[in-house]
C-alpha cells in the first residue's frame, strides 16, 4: 500500500478497441485532467498477444512465419502505445507510464495490478452479451473477480439511431 508521501496507483488496460480508448479518455477527464496534481499516479498497460498462440503450435512452416507475426504485433502494440500517449498529451497528462506485456490480457493486467500495487484498475467494457461472453470470454469480468484491487468498468453510451 502506497505511504502517505506516495500517490495511489490508478492503471488503465489498453488495447486497439474503441472501448478502451473511451475508457482511457474518460479516466483522464475525470481523475487527471485538468488537475495540475492529481490524486493517482497513472501506469497504462497493454496485454500484448504472443505470437504463438496467434499462429497455432502445429501449423506448417511456423518457424517461417512466426518472426513477421511477432514483429506485426509489436507494432501494432506501438501504435496503441502512441495512441494513448498522445491522448494523454493533449489531455494535458504528461506523468504517465506505460507498460506492454506479452500475455493473455486478464492475467497480463492482474499481475500488473500486483507488481505496481495498484488500487484501482479501469478497463473499457465491449458490452458483449451473455453468449459472446462466454464464448469469448470477458477480461473486465476476469479482472473483477480475480484483480487485487478495485476495479472500475467504463462502459462507452450506446448512441441512439
Amino acid at each position: 500500500m502506497a505511504t502517505s508521501s506516495e500517490k495511489q496507483v490508478m492503471m488503465v488496460a489498453i488495447d486497439e478497441s474503441e472501448h478502451s480508448f473511451y475508457a482511457l479518455k474518460w479516466t483522464l477527464d475525470h481523475f487527471f485532467s485538468p488537475n495540475p496534481n492529481p490524486l493517482f499516479k497513472l501506469i497504462l498497460v497493454h496485454a500484448r498477444p504472443s505470437a504463438i498462440p496467434t499462429l497455432g503450435l502445429a501449423a506448417t512452416g511456423a518457424n517461417d512465419v512466426l518472426p513477421h507475426i511477432d514483429a506485426a504485433l509489436k507494432r501494432t502494440a506501438a501504435q496503441i502505445v502512441e495512441k494513448a500517449k498522445e491522448l494523454c498529451i493533449e489531455k494535458l497528462v504528461n506523468d504517465v507510464e506505460v507498460e506492454v506485456r506479452e500475455g493473455d490480457a486478464r492475467n497480463v493486467l492482474c499481475d500488473a495490478v500486483d507488481k505496481h500495487h495498484a488500487s484501482v484498475l479501469v478497463v473499457g467494457s465491449h458490452n458483449y452479451g451473455t453468449i459472446k461472453r462466454a464464448v469469448l470470454g470477458s477480461v473486465s469480468d476476469y479482472c473483477a473477480h480475480h484483480a487485487h484491487c478495485s476495479v472500475m468498468i467504463v462502459k462507452k453510451p450506446k448512441t441512439s439511431h
